[in-house]
């Protein structure tokens, strides 16, 4: 939404192209230019009076050499450093035809989003590799009850039906049974080839080597850094743009935004509404999850609204 940003606001574009391994394709920055030596995804700046699409398939004509087909809207990720403001946008190549190479002297190589995070990024490309590493579904357990075994049971149902990123959400427990749960569910998610943050309790993942964390909200506005290495998640809880500015400063990883509908669970707290909650995702620089009264038949107004996808708790139980 260029309206967003100032007027001298560069929109530019860039093509996340994929091999038959699910590797993506990177390009080294040139000597002598801004962040030379990082590794981005292709692509570039739209000229005036052309279109995105237009934009992408000249770069990738010009840069790799190759002639794409279908594209998919992926997400857009604002930035803005000292000289400029900049809005990436960046789309997933479904086809292609050619063998990329660099045209233009630049390097290229093909990474696993997993091991694209531990290369050198340009800034707003990192939340592209995190986007590329996420599900659309962000599934959240209910408060477990006395009855583990119960809850145990639920949370195998939730893996079975698909679910592959969770967050152990336990406000009400004792610090022994949130452990005792902490590992069974880690246990069981890995086992599944899934991925679970713990609600909150930073020094527990830590210690557990959970796989990441996910920040209250009152959580994320004390830290002023990322409280985990690159190989743990982090993900917060977010409700205006202040609370999802804050996080991409830090470094988290994706947000979850909302309540996008009316909660039973909430009933008085402010609905974003979708347009609202477009606007907000439109100047997030980094991944966003809608959250809020959904259910997975909201999945594709959450996609058109910019988000990641969609989470809750009842939408996948």
């Amino acid at each position: 939404m260029a309206s967003t940003f100032p007027d001298n606001t560069v929109h530019v574009v860039a093509g996340v192209l994929s091999d038959s391994q699910g590797r993506i394709l990177l390009a080294e920055r040139a000597a002598g230019t801004h962040l030379a030596g990082a590794w981005e995804f292709p692509g570039g700046k739209i000229e005036p009076g052309e279109s995105a699409e237009s934009a992408l398939r000249r770069e990738l004509h010009e840069e790799l050499g190759v002639d794409i087909g279908a594209i998919e809207p992926w997400i857009s990720i604002p930035w803005r450093y000292p000289q400029k403001t900049i809005v990436l946008h960046a789309y997933r190549v479904r086809n292609f035809s050619g063998e990329p190479r660099g045209r233009q002297g630049q390097a290229v190589q093909w990474l696993s989003p997993e091991d694209a995070i531990h290369v050198s990024v340009p800034p707003p490309d990192y939340p592209i590799v995190n986007a590329l590493r996420l599900p659309l579904t962000y599934a959240i357990t209910a408060e477990p009850d006395s009855d583990v075994v119960k809850f145990l049971a639920s949370f195998e149902r939730l893996l079975a039906n698909g679910a592959r990123l969770v967050q152990l959400r336990a406000k009400r427990i004792t610090a022994e049974r949130l452990r005792e749960l902490a590992v069974a569910t880690h246990n069981r998610a890995r086992a599944a080839g899934a991925t679970l943050l713990l609600n909150g309790h930073v020094e527990l993942v830590r210690e557990l080597a959970l796989d990441g964390v996910h920040l209250p909200t009152a959580d994320l506005m004390q830290l002023n850094k990322r409280p985990l290495d690159r190989d743990q998640w982090v993900a917060a809880s977010c409700h205006d743009a202040h609370e999802l500015d804050h996080a991409a400063t830090i470094g988290v990883d994706f947000a979850v935004l909302g309540p996008v509908q009316p909660t039973s669970s909430h009933p008085d707290a402010t609905v974003l509404g979708w347009q609202r909650f477009a606007v907000l995702c439109a100047t997030a620089s980094l991944p966003v999850y809608a959250l809020g009264g959904l259910n997975l038949d909201d999945l594709g107004c959450a996609r058109g609204a910019g988000a990641q996808g969609i989470a809750g708790i009842s939408a996948f139980s």
